[in-house]
C-alpha cells in the first residue's frame, strides 16, 4: 500500500531561492518515490486570510503552480490541484467545524500569538483577528482528511496544526461510530537546507533578503548573489567558509566535491568577488532549464489550467464518494440527481484506464498504465527509442500475449519473455491477491476499451 502525502503551498507570493531548496526540491523528490501517493495542492483558501489583494493571489497562484512544474512535479504522477476547485473542502469544513471544541481553537499558536500582541498594545483581545484566522486549522484538517492522507510535510511551527487534525478526526470517528479518518502524522524534514539570505539571517520575505528562483531572469539572480553580505577579509586574506553565507548556499547546490573544493579556495585565499562569481554559475547551471520551463508555462496559462483542472478531477474522484459516505454518516441524505453542477458531477466520474508516456530524468522514455481513478498499476522499464515505448503500448492495447508473473516484492509484466513493465507487490497474501486481480482486470479493460474504437 502506498502511503499517502500531502502538501499544501500557500499562494500569496512567489516563491524564491530558499522555498525551492528547503520545500520544492526535497518534496519533488519525494513525489517520486514508488511508495508515495503524493497530493499537492495550492491553498488559495488560506491565502484569502492573510491577503486581501485579489490580483496578488491570481498571479501568485499562476506564478506558483507553474514554478512547481517547472522544478520538475509530474501532474500525471501526482495528484495537483487548486483547494478552490474541491467544493468537498469546505463542506468537510462545515462537517468538522460542528464537532471541534472552541477551546481547542483557543490553543491555536497564531490566534494566541494575535491575541497576545492585541493585549500588549492594549487593544481589544479579538481586535482585528478575523474568523479565518480562527478556523485556520479546522480548514486545514479539511484539507488533510478530505483525501486521509497519512503523512504531512510540515514546519516545526505547523505541529500543532497536525496535532489538532488528529484531533478532530479522532472526536469525529468516535461520535458517529466509525474509523473514518485516517489519523495523519506530521513528517518532519530534519535535514531540510535553510539557506541564509542576503544579510545572512534565514532567507524570508519578511527580512526582504530574498534571493529570487525565476523572477527577473539571470540578471536578478547574479544582481542579487552580488548584493551577499560578506566580510572585510581582502584576495589573498582566508576567509572563514563555515561562517559564511556563500558556502552556505554554495553546499545546498552542488556535490560534496564542488563543496570540498569551495570550501578549500575560499580558506586559501580566494576574493569575495571570485566566490559570488562562481555561486552565481552554480545557481544558474541548476536553475536556467526551470527558468526556460517556468516562462514557457506562464506564457501559456491556458496549459495550466488544463493540468490544474485534471489535477481538480483526481482529487475530487477520491473527495466525493467520500464525503458521500460522510453525510450518511452525519444523518444528511445524498444530494437529488441534479442537485450539484454538471462540473461536480462529471468531473467525480471515473475515467476508463490509459497508458501514459513520459520522459525519465535520464532522458530515455516510459509510461504508465493508470487505472480509472488515475492510481498507477504498471510502470514500465526504460526505452531509448521512444518507437519502442510506443510498440509495447500498442501490443497491451490490441491484448497481445502479455503474461504477469509473481516475483516476491513486484509483479512483472512479460511480452514475449521480456520484461516490459512492473509493479509493487503487497506482502500481505490477501492484498496480493487482489492487487494482482485489480491489475489483470484494467488490463482487460485496456483492451476492450481499444476493441471498442476499432483497435486503434
Amino acid at each position: 500500500m502506498k502511503t499517502r502525502v500531502l502538501t499544501g503551498i500557500t499562494t500569496t507570493g512567489t516563491p524564491h531561492l530558499g522555498n525551492y531548496a528547503g520545500a520544492i526540491r526535497p518534496a519533488v523528490a519525494a513525489s517520486r518515490r514508488p511508495d508515495v501517493d503524493a497530493f499537492f495542492f495550492l491553498a488559495d483558501y488560506h491565502a484569502l486570510i492573510k491577503c486581501e489583494d485579489p490580483e496578488r493571489i491570481a498571479r501568485s497562484r499562476l506564478q506558483i503552480a507553474a514554478t512547481w512544474l517547472a522544478a520538475g512535479l509530474d501532474p500525471e504522477r501526482v495528484t495537483f490541484y487548486r483547494q478552490s476547485d474541491i467544493p468537498e473542502i469546505p463542506e468537510l469544513t462545515w462537517l468538522l467545524t460542528c464537532v471541534t471544541a472552541k477551546g481547542l481553537l483557543n490553543r491555536a499558536h497564531a490566534y494566541k500569538a494575535a491575541v497576545d500582541k492585541n493585549l500588549e498594545a492594549g487593544e481589544d483581545a479579538d481586535a482585528g483577528i478575523s474568523a479565518g484566522l480562527y478556523m485556520y486549522p479546522v480548514l486545514m484538517a479539511a484539507d488533510i482528511l478530505a483525501f486521509n492522507a497519512h503523512q504531512v510535510p510540515v514546519g516545526r511551527d505547523q505541529i500543532q496544526h497536525i496535532e489538532m487534525a488528529r484531533d478532530i478526526a479522532q472526536r469525529f470517528n468516535h461520535l458517529y461510530g466509525g474509523e473514518f479518518f485516517v489519523l495523519p502524522e506530521a513528517a518532519i524534514e530534519e535535514q531540510v537546507a535553510t539557506l541564509p539570505g542576503l544579510d545572512g539571517r534565514k532567507m524570508s520575505k519578511s527580512y526582504d533578503n530574498t534571493i529570487p528562483l525565476f523572477e527577473g531572469g539571470t540578471r536578478a539572480l547574479r544582481e542579487a548573489v552580488m548584493r551577499i553580505v560578506t566580510d572585510s577579509r581582502l584576495p589573498g586574506e582566508p576567509k572563514d567558509a563555515q561562517g559564511s553565507a556563500l558556502y552556505s548556499i554554495y553546499r545546498a547546490f552542488a556535490s560534496e566535491a564542488e563543496s570540498a573544493d569551495f570550501r578549500r579556495a575560499l580558506e586559501q585565499g580566494m576574493a569575495w568577488g571570485e566566490a559570488k562569481e562562481r555561486l552565481f554559475h552554480r545557481l544558474e547551471a541548476e536553475l536556467a532549464p526551470m527558468r526556460a520551463r517556468y516562462e514557457e508555462l506562464i506564457a501559456r496559462p491556458a496549459q495550466i489550467e488544463a493540468i490544474l483542472d485534471e489535477g481538480a478531477r483526481k482529487a475530487r474522484a477520491v473527495a466525493a464518494p467520500f464525503l458521500a459516505r460522510l453525510r450518511e454518516a452525519v444523518g444528511l441524505r445524498a444530494p437529488r440527481d441534479g442537485a450539484r453542477t454538471t462540473t461536480a458531477s462529471t468531473a467525480a466520474a471515473p475515467r476508463p484506464p490509459r497508458l501514459v508516456s513520459f520522459r525519465d530524468e535520464d532522458g530515455r522514455f516510459r509510461f504508465r498504465l493508470l487505472d480509472s481513478a488515475g492510481e498507477e498499476c504498471l510502470l514500465s522499464r526504460p526505452f531509448a527509442d521512444p518507437k519502442a515505448a510506443g510498440t509495447v503500448q500498442k501490443r497491451l492495447r490490441a491484448g497481445d500475449a502479455a503474461r504477469l508473473r509473481d516475483e516476491g516484492p513486484r509483479f512483472v509484466l512479460e511480452l514475449d519473455g521480456e520484461v516490459v513493465a512492473e509493479a509493487p507487490a503487497p506482502a500481505e497474501p490477501g492484498a496480493r491477491e487482489a492487487a494482482r486481480t485489480h491489475l489483470m482486470k484494467v488490463l482487460a479493460e485496456l483492451r476492450e476499451q481499444s476493441e471498442a474504437k476499432g483497435g486503434h
